[in-house]
């Protein structure tokens, strides 16, 4: 299964898919509620609670999910391949926010940080 359920109309062309797979669905309610409980991209944010400043602005918030979902890779099946690193990238980005002096190394490219 890929990352949306496949099915098709059986008088037509293939419909768009309908559902994401449960290996996406499983690793964004798991990344949600890291970020919830304040445990999200550790070590990265050891000791900083970033919480105040993320539920402060839904804006702020946002950021963080889309460069989730921006830099996670899924596998023809559906498997995440690299969910860790996409947890990580959003992690950097909250501790630039929270942090001023924190440095984002690699620095962000366009295509991780674009709101859709």
């Amino acid at each position: 299964m890929g990352i949306f359920s496949n099915w098709k109309d059986a008088a037509g062309p293939p419909r768009y898919p309908k559902k994401l797979s449960s290996g996406f669905s499983g690793a964004l309610r798991t990344f949600s509620f890291w970020i919830a409980n304040g445990t999200v991209g550790l070590p990265l944010l050891e000791g900083i609670d970033y919480r105040p400043e993320l539920f402060a602005s839904p804006s702020v918030m946002e950021q963080p999910y889309a460069i989730f979902a921006n830099v996670v890779e899924l596998s023809d099946d559906g498997t995440l391949t690299n969910e860790k690193h996409a947890e990580h990238r959003a992690a950097q980005y909250i501790r630039s926010y929270c942090d001023s002096t924190y440095v984002v190394d690699p620095p962000f490219e366009n295509w991780e940080v674009e709101l859709f």
